[in-house]
């Protein structure tokens, strides 16, 4: 019998051996097979078709396979290949065999066996019936275990489910395309996020995702390129398109799938709508960068815009002009008819000075009834010269609001870049001097800047030499504004510069302070105020006044200043106040530019213990998307967005927005310019920390704060 079995493995192998190999002659072919058989993973059988499958043979492979030897199977009248076979896989095993036989074909099944130690394990089984020496039926074939492999498949299959649970239930859009931009699936959320019933209809309606999803198809080429470099993308911002058509900006987290050989297969990821956050980042972006009554940019985008103007003109050669306007008689106006009326006549003013211009200027509004144009390509002055003319005219067009003809002017001063000056500073300053001798000469009327218009330079060099004097002489006097809490309890203070001179009388800070910037000046008045300041908290509690902050504004060249840290040790030293009582309150127009730099002289002072603020929070715009960098501690809101926030819905927009911002962040909030109760009391139920401004007190001299401090506790402890 096992000769036979063998000839028939001889007459299987012998067809592949060449026709001519001589050795196969003189090679014992039984012997041979018998070692092959033997060591073959696997078990090859013969047993007869009834209904134990009885064996017959068996290959010595039996003994890994099923932990019988080839003796003990076939001497065995209780183990036969059915009692080998699984009890529940026994029918479907004999159905599949005895419907082959019938067919007169072989087979190939999987099941499971049972093992001497009771083990289980998969196999597979390959065989046919055939005809022995003595003429009857019985089959032949070949058992070979593939347990890992079933095992394999099952836990892969259960992955596969589990997968396919996370990816159908998920509530985030998740997805896996093809290099080129096929989807290949997508789950329920993405067909929604997208406007399509179900998946399999989104990826029939996107047959191409760079032109049919994206807005800007090159998109899809940057997501390619940025996994390609990286393995992945993080927070990948798009705009796209739903399937009717709306456009809605998402956020796409997703990574490369490779082959173990490293070919891509395909790329999977999620997707997230981030429309209402966009829409939330671009109103916070427009309110800090445009003037909420005219919606003209702002100082700081105008200064934006001016040096994008002074970029382009450095390329083509063209100048640029900047003109600044006044209108002439609006205060009047203002002051007789009412802020509403004064706020519509700007709006109007605004309407018709945007309509003025090209697309590639710009107007923006400076503050008050003060605009600045920046006026680019210019190429011959003449032209210059009836575009202003034309604005003026403009301008001085009657305007009826609620029954009023009212009739404004604009004295307009303008200068050139880059004959006249080379930076934004010094453009506006310009352009202004020549407005204020615009303004000299009669009103109306439009001047440009030449070095000849000495007569504001030579006040403003008064100016300078009077406040080199004032230093000398020990004029200037540092007052002190209080701050308080929601609970009305004074907080703190903030240091503010005043100036009373023999010459010039009171002189307001709006005036010698930007002298003082501009000279230098501004590092020892500066110096002054700190050491006065700090002096003057340390004594308040030395007088039995318990510990509060000192506020004190650093100028951008102070910051900049490379021994500012070592002033502020030596002053908190010297005066005895703890650092923790000294706030350094900074603009956030000093915030852009160097991040890297500023957030190490800011991380450099809060070594020192003292607490940061930004100053004016709200009128600037480039830092924001840098503002959780910085290591600050609180937000001042700027007073020009208190001003009617009590009285005005709209108003109230920046406050709450930047009251929410400072909360997300953990910051502190000031309010600045809280002049009525109804202010305080709408930006104390928004959650505003602190107040300052002339509902409380003014900026008053050192002396007077013990008393103002003793009459404030009486009055909150008898509320």
């Amino acid at each position: 019998m096992i000769k036979r079995l063998l000839s028939r493995i001889v007459s299987v192998l012998r067809p592949a051996l060449p026709a001519k190999e001589s050795a196969w002659a003189r090679i014992d072919s039984e012997r041979v097979l018998q070692v092959l058989v033997d060591n073959l993973d696997g078990m090859l059988f013969r047993c007869a078709i009834d209904a134990d499958w009885s064996i017959h043979f068996v290959s010595a492979g039996c003994k890994e396979l099923t932990g019988y030897s080839a003796e003990e199977l076939e001497a065995s009248q209780k183990i036969s290949l059915e009692a080998l076979t699984h009890p529940e896989d026994r029918n479907m095993v004999r159905n599949a065999i005895m419907l082959a036989i019938e067919q007169g074909a072989p087979y190939r099944i999987e099941y499971r066996i049972t093992c001497r130690d009771g083990a289980e394990k998969w196999v597979l089984e390959r065989g046919t019936c055939v005809i022995d020496e003595f003429g009857g039926r019985v089959l032949e074939g070949f058992i070979e275990d593939i347990t890992e492999r079933v095992l394999g498949q099952l836990r892969l299959a259960e992955a596969e489910m589990r997968f396919r649970s996370v990816f159908d239930k998920s509530v985030i859009g998740m997805f896996q395309t093809t290099r080129d931009g096929h989807y290949l699936a997508a789950n329920q959320a993405l067909a929604d996020l997208y406007g399509f019933p179900t998946p399999q209809a989104l990826v029939e309606g996107i047959s191409d995702i760079a032109h049919r999803l994206y807005v800007d198809p090159a998109r899809r080429d940057d997501f390619a390129e940025e996994i390609r470099r990286k393995g992945l993308v993080r927070d990948f911002e798009s705009e796209v398109y739903r399937c009717d058509g709306e456009r809605i900006w998402i956020s796409e987290n997703a990574h490369a799938v490779l082959t173990p050989e490293g070919e891509l297969l395909y790329y999977e990821g999620t997707v997230e709508d981030i429309t209402q956050r966009r829409q939330h980042q671009a109103q916070l972006e427009y309110q800090a960068t445009h003037d909420p009554l005219t919606g003209l940019p702002n100082r700081n985008l105008l200064q934006d815009r001016l040096e994008q103007a002074m970029r382009s003109s450095r390329r083509s050669g063209r100048p640029v002009a900047v003109a600044f306007v006044d209108l002439d008689n609006f205060k009047i106006i203002n002051d007789s008819l009412g802020h509403a009326v004064g706020d519509r006549l700007l709006q109007e003013i605004a309407h018709r000075l945007s309509g003025s211009l090209r697309e590639v200027d710009t107007v923006a509004r400076y503050g008050g009834d003060e605009f600045v144009l920046v006026l680019a390509d210019q190429s011959d002055v003449g032209d210059l010269g009836q575009t202003l003319e034309r604005i003026q005219r403009r301008i001085a067009e009657p305007v009826l609001l609620d029954g009023h003809d009212l009739r404004v002017g604009g004295s307009i001063g303008v200068t050139v870049y880059p004959t006249e000056g080379q930076t934004f500073e010094t453009l506006l300053s310009q352009a202004d001097a020549a407005m204020y001798q615009a303004k000299a000469a009669g009103k109306g009327q439009f001047q440009f800047y030449t070095p000849k218009l000495n007569g504001l330079a030579y006040e403003r060099l008064e100016m300078e030499m009077a406040l080199r004097s004032a230093l000398e002489n020990d004029e200037l006097r540092v007052h002190y504004q209080p701050k308080v809490n929601a609970e009305g309890q004074v907080s703190g203070f903030e240091a503010l510069i005043r100036w009373n001179s023999p010459t010039l009388g009171s002189v307001p800070p709006t005036r010698f302070i930007p002298v003082a910037e501009e000279t230098g000046l501004i590092n020892p008045i500066t110096d002054l105020v700190l050491r006065a300041a700090c002096q003057e908290a340390a004594h308040w509690v030395d007088i039995g006044w318990p510990e509060m902050t000192m506020a004190v504004n650093l100028s951008a060249r102070q910051f900049a200043d490379q021994e500012l840290l070592g002033k502020i040790s030596l002053v908190l030293a010297e005066s005895g106040l703890p650092a923790s009582c000294l706030q350094l309150e900074i603009t956030e127009s000093m915030l852009v530019g160097d991040v890297e730099q500023t957030v190490k002289m800011l991380s450099a002072l809060k070594a020192l213990g003292v607490r940061i603020a930004v100053d004016d929070f709200g009128t600037g715009y480039s830092s924001l998307a840098y503002l959780k960098r910085f290591p600050i501690d609180v937000l001042k809101i700027d007073r020009s967005f208190v001003m009617e926030c009590d009285r005005d819905a709209d108003s109230m927009a920046i406050p709450r927005a930047v009251i929410s911002l400072g909360r997300s962040l953990g910051l502190g909030i000031v309010a600045e310019g809280v002049e009525r109760q109804s202010q305080f009391e709408a930006l104390r139920c928004l959650g505003c920390d602190e107040f300052q401004g002339y509902l409380f007190a003014k900026a008053m001299p050192a002396e007077q704060i013990p008393g103002f401090l003793r009459l404030r506790a009486e009055m909150i402890s008898g509320a």
